[in-house]
């Protein structure tokens, strides 16, 4: 167990090189283009693909992938396991070449499809329609580089394809400072940076794996029983997993017929709420699968739900005072990351009011990302398919309740439901099957941590002043108050904690 910290270690070290080169490549994009109707064509031509990336790729295909991987790995030996990813590979292949295909023809419509407010602006319609068929092939390259982390992941390797994101920032920044202006639409230049990520990034894995002899020769076959088991996963777990990823699709959708600027606010708020998610739950749901899958192949029960248990006080300790930090400093944080002339302050405000509605969820977001391996190690694909759509169903008409008076901001706030009731559902099924049993204290350290959280948002709410103040500042000013807040903030968290009784072997696995 005590591999568990050092892998997240690893992880989150990685992404959050990541993370941090996405909020520079975020600073780059907004300064050079703030938020108009070219921002959000390329937001809706890049969120079509990375939105299939996160549902096929790291999503259903991962989550189907990983545990049948494993099981070759330890029953059928490794000839059977390089078969296995010999034919993986070309079948995977040859669909994901099938759909690249029929995305990039099909762009005008997915295009109509995915925001059919465009229809009304010809323009943006066809500037949408000429930058998705650049970035669609995308979808091609990162899938295959998914399948490549998870062999990579399977072999705890799990440092390289957590570092393969910060490829994808360089090349958005490149692009924009280098070809953007050299374009006659420079807006385009965003698209082409697409792109030439997704190539280095399958590129950058390929020599990883021929150093475990699992370099790929792709074969078309489904001859193979792993194909049909992967295949047949897949399926129920495009919904399971990816519930998330559907709903803030369905904003961008919805918010194609709100205010220009509204798929741009929201897109910005996503990126900032996507910070601690991806750092945090997204590196535990990667390290704990294949640690789920293989004590679920051992039959230890007890080691599987001490594994959920360790995640799941990491969320608590973690993952909840980054939610309290995102609701109290959602204006500060786009008035200091964002603001320049092209984002303005009306920009900021608006911006803010989602991120808010999106920060009340976070702990949900992140629920999903580590309850829903408790199911998939398993090989249940079933339930969180089910739970999925009901949650997918409410979140829909409560956006489409809470869009009329609340415009954008209400679009949030209808994921945020859909977030937590999917979390909840998912941890009901958990406890009411006896695959997650609660130790002994969780009541106290939940109070515990809740407290503290509390605490630390009072403190920065009260000092943290008004988003007009924070706008007035120069941009020096504005990072160095912003670095003072986020440090007193966690001063005053790890103090509290202390004070309530938490130590660090609360974030130590207990087997």
């Amino acid at each position: 167990m005590a591999s568990l910290a050092a892998s997240l270690a690893k992880v989150g070290g990685n992404t959050l090189l990541s993370r941090i080169l996405g909020f520079a490549r975020d600073l780059v994009v907004a300064h050079a283009f703030g938020a108009d109707a070219g921002t959000d064509a390329f937001f809706v031509a890049f969120k079509i693909p990375n939105f299939m990336r996160r549902l096929f790729a790291e999503g259903a295909f991962s989550m189907a992938f990983v545990p049948v991987l494993n099981a070759y790995r330890e029953t059928h030996g490794f000839p059977a396991l390089k078969h296995f990813v010999d034919d993986i590979a070309g079948t995977f292949g040859a669909v994901l070449l099938l759909i690249t295909a029929l995305g990039v023809l099909g762009a005008p419509v997915l295009i109509l499809i995915f925001a059919p407010g465009f229809a009304h602006d010809v323009a943006q319609w066809e500037l949408a329609t000429a930058m998705l068929r650049l970035t669609f092939p995308y979808v091609l390259f990162i899938s295959l580089t998914a399948l490549a982390g998870g062999i990579l992941n399977t072999y705890e390797r799990f440092g390289i394809p957590a570092f393969t994101p910060v490829l994808l920032n360089l090349s958005l920044i490149g692009c924009t400072i280098v070809l953007a202006p050299r374009m006659e639409q420079p807006i385009m230049a965003l698209a082409w940076g697409v792109l030439f990520a997704g190539m280095i990034q399958l590129a950058f894995q390929l020599p990883f794996l021929a150093q475990l002899d699992l370099l790929p020769r792709p074969r078309l076959t489904r001859k193979d029983p792993g194909i049909g088991q992967v295949i047949r996963r897949m399926g129920p777990a495009l919904f399971g997993v990816s519930v998330a990823q559907i709903s803030l699709l369905l904003d961008t959708l919805l918010a194609s017929f709100l205010t220009t600027g509204s798929i741009s606010w929201l897109y910005y708020s996503d990126r900032l709420m996507e910070f601690p998610l991806g750092i945090l739950a997204a590196t535990l749901g990667t390290v704990i699968l294949p640690r789920l899958s293989r004590r679920h192949a051992a039959n230890d029960p007890e080691s599987f739900s001490e594994t959920l248990n360790w995640a799941l006080r990491w969320i608590l300790l973690l993952g909840v005072p980054a939610a309290v930090g995102l609701l109290v400093l959602a204006g500060p944080l786009m008035a200091t990351l964002f603001h320049s002339g092209e984002f303005n302050a009306d920009d900021v405000a608006m911006a803010s009011h989602s991120l808010m509605a999106y920060s009340l969820g976070l702990i949900g977001f992140m629920g999903i990302k580590v309850l829903a391996p408790g199911y998939y190690a398993r090989q249940e694909m079933k339930i969180p398919a089910r739970i999925a759509a009901i949650a997918l169903l409410v979140g829909l008409g409560c956006n489409l309740i809470l869009m009329i008076p609340l415009g954008h901001a209400g679009l949030a706030l209808g994921t945020t439901i859909a977030a937590m009731l999917n979390a909840g559902l998912l941890l009901r099924g958990l406890l009411k099957d006896g695959i997650l049993r609660p130790q002994a204290g969780w009541i106290v350290l939940l109070a515990r941590g809740l407290t503290a959280s509390l605490i630390m948002g009072c403190v920065i709410h009260l000092g943290a002043d008004d988003t007009a103040r924070w706008i007035a500042m120069d941009s020096g000013e504005r990072i160095r108050h912003l670095l003072t807040w986020i440090a007193l903030g966690g001063f005053v968290y790890l103090a509290a904690l202390l004070a309530l009784g938490i130590r660090p072997r609360h974030l130590r696995a207990r087997t």
